[in-house]
């Protein structure tokens, strides 16, 4: 099973998206993209093993570790999409960091309530970025498979 981690990084300007999974992905990251708070949902709620809550990984499916987003967006904003993941079973301790040009006009008890756990006012520099994400991933350890899940698991990968 790889060490490595998995960000969802979401935006809908492509330039902004490219930009961060580049860097995210220079830095050893594995990084899944999707261009509005919908799509971003559905793969948040699909990755990882089908057997587990967010899966362990181990069959091959990515366990996503942190959930980059922009505020604004067409369709559901960065916040909702913070609040619709917490609330499903298994995702209520996913770090979010929120992405925005609007980060003074934001509450903090909004930031709060939606489960942000870092806002990241653009531009931004890719350091930052980085240095943040290593800062939310060291906080936010990954819960162990559960039992069934790794065995499960095992016996998939199992040669």
């Amino acid at each position: 099973m790889s060490t490595s981690k998995t960000i969802l990084a979401v935006d809908d300007e492509s330039h902004i998206l490219h930009v961060v999974s580049l860097k995210l992905r220079n830095a050893g990251f594995n990084v899944i993209t999707a261009n509005d708070a919908e799509d971003a949902f559905d793969l948040a709620m699909t990755s990882g093993c089908s057997f587990g809550v967010g899966g362990c990984g181990a069959c091959g499916g990515a366990t996503i570790d942190l959930v980059i987003t922009d505020f604004q967006m067409p369709g559901i904003s960065g916040l909702e999409l913070a609040r619709k993941l917490h609330a499903e079973p298994g995702k209520s301790d996913l770090p979010v960091m929120l992405l925005t040009a609007h980060g003074l006009a934001l509450e903090q008890v909004d930031l709060r309530r939606a489960g942000i756990n870092v806002c990241l006012s653009k531009p931004f520099s890719p350091r930052d970025l980085l240095a943040k994400v290593d800062e939310l991933l060291a906080r936010h350890k990954r819960p162990p498979p559960s039992p069934k899940c790794a065995m499960i698991c095992s016996e998939e990968v199992a040669p």
